[in-house]
């Protein structure tokens, strides 16, 4: 008789208790950690970049990157002063919480504040993989399309934030705003949906003040359990 192993089951298992691992240390770090997840060219590291600058040094920002290949992105964001670690996936489509141990780890566990994850580009695979995260968060430029929430429903319906990005290109873009307001919300009644542009500015005050609430709201239950 031939026995049947479910492969998929088992990656997931065995990425279950990585997650669980990192969850702890960065419970115990008291640092915030958010996985980014979006498709090829929604604005992720432009974002960061913004991010970065509109913390103005109040808050510790790091950035693990991945990606299927350079270092481009973390180039980029080390190029603005922010700690940034790349990891090369040699084709995978998505990060794994082993992959992010281990980079954490030979990173030397840094202090930070806040911990972006800057997931590959796909809005498939990384959404089944738990990554030691506070909450995911999905970025839709308005480029892309309206019509990617119900055609994506899984990251869209787990991610506690959804963030439309590139608005200063709407003049330019057939893109309706009410019809991802609506899918979104089907989707996630609890999640949060923020509007911006990380060229213009337009927008980032309340992405910022939302990290800062999460990161307050943290660090106020790290305190609590001690």
């Amino acid at each position: 008789m031939t026995k049947q192993v479910d492969v998929k089951k088992r990656i997931l298992e065995e990425n279950e208790k990585a997650a669980a691992r990192l969850r702890g240390c960065f419970r115990d770090a008291g640092t915030l950690v958010v996985n980014m997840i979006s498709s090829p060219g929604s604005g992720k590291t432009t974002l960061l970049e913004a991010t970065g600058a509109g913390l103005g040094g109040r808050h510790r920002l790091g950035v693990l990157v991945g990606d299927i290949a350079t270092e481009r992105d973390a180039d980029r964001l080390r190029g603005t002063g922010m700690p940034a670690r790349q990891i090369l996936t040699g084709g995978s489509c998505h990060l794994d919480a082993r992959q992010i141990d281990g980079a954490y780890s030979a990173w030397g566990s840094p202090k930070l504040d806040i911990l972006v994850i800057e997931n590959v580009g796909n809005l498939i695979c990384p959404t089944s993989f738990d990554l030691g995260e506070d909450f995911k968060v999905a970025l839709l430029s308005v480029a892309e399309g309206d019509d990617k929430p119900f055609k994506y429903p899984g990251i869209f319906s787990r991610a506690a934030v959804t963030l439309v990005t590139k608005t200063d290109l709407l003049p330019h873009v057939t893109f309706d705003m009410a019809r991802v307001r609506e899918e979104v919300r089907s989707l996630n009644p609890a999640a949060t949906l923020l509007e911006l542009s990380a060229r213009t500015g337009e927008g980032m005050d309340r992405w910022l003040a939302l990290l800062e609430e999460r990161l307050a709201a943290k660090t106020a239950a790290t305190s609590a359990a001690r």
